[in-house]
């Protein structure tokens, strides 16, 4: 029970984060508002854990790797945060939820098995897709396009997420991640300048404090239940998104993207479930 508690505390912080994003990037760059969220996030990850960890924070046996885990969520962040500024939020928060059907399409392609039952929980995932943006509805122009690229680079994320995991701490992982995501930000934010008011400031610091704790609430909540069991939960930040989407903007999804949302969390829900099934054996 307290690992599902955690993993939805978890999913409402990331979508209010996503929500707060949208709001800031109506009022700046959007090269400003991530590199906030990513140095406000790397400052309180060296306060919070240094003291335990010290330098052993940065300690990995994979620098290109974690190197590249940095960018390909940046490229998230990038593309899917531009995104929102053209796409309602519930709507943006469930193509990006494509990732773990195309992770399962990248596994096939690195020799991995792949059940029928996955592949058809692939083409339902990607049919809903096509229900959100349907030909003639507002959202079929070129900016789906961009959480739809966001959903590609957190596929690369997951995977290489699932490569590190055997190797370095999560926590270095993290650190190491939104470390890359500061430095690099920190090049492109000085083409794009505007000074915050202190009030926009802090709610841009506030985006790294949301992104930190709805991770490492994350992380936590495997400890006390299977990734199997949890990872239905995971998609409530669909329902969060359309709930912060309906609050703090005014857009109600219409019943095509209901339609759609669903069948992207029943795939997702499909997927989790036959991967479960793979696991019990050795558990």
């Amino acid at each position: 029970m307290l690992g599902v508690l955690l993993i939805l505390v978890s999913c409402l912080l990331l979508a209010s984060h996503d929500g707060l994003a949208k709001h800031l990037t109506q009022l700046y760059p959007v090269f400003l508002v991530i590199w906030a969220r990513y140095l406000s996030q790397t400052v309180l990850m060296f306060a919070l854990f240094t003291p335990r960890m010290g330098f052993g924070v940065l300690r990995t046996l994979r620098p290109k790797l974690q190197v590249c885990r940095g960018l390909s969520l940046v490229g998230v962040s990038l593309l899917f945060i531009t995104g929102l500024s053209y796409i309602p939020l519930a709507e943006a928060t469930a193509v990006i939820f494509l990732a773990p059907l195309m992770v399962t399409i990248a596994s096939r392609m690195l020799g991995e098995q792949v059940s029928r039952i996955q592949w058809l929980a692939v083409g339902c995932g990607l049919i809903g897709v096509m229900i959100i943006v349907r030909p003639g509805g507002a959202l079929f122009t070129p900016a789906i396009l961009l959480p739809f690229g966001a959903a590609l680079s957190f596929t690369v994320y997951q995977l290489i997420t699932r490569r590190l995991s055997a190797t370095d701490h999560p926590v270095t992982s993290n650190f190491i991640t939104s470390l890359v995501g500061s430095v690099v930000m920190s090049v492109l934010v000085i083409f794009n300048w505007q000074t915050p008011t202190l009030h926009d400031a802090l709610f841009m610091a506030g985006l790294g404090a949301m992104a930190m704790s709805g991770h490492l609430l994350l992380t936590n909540a495997f400890r006390f239940a299977s990734a199997a069991a949890l990872a239905p939960f995971t998609y409530s930040q669909i329902i969060f998104a359309g709930v912060v989407g309906m609050i703090g903007f005014g857009h109600t999804p219409d019943v095509g993207a209901m339609i759609g949302m669903a069948i992207i969390i029943a795939s997702g829900l499909v997927m989790a479930c036959v991967q479960g099934r793979q696991l019990w054996p050795r558990i």
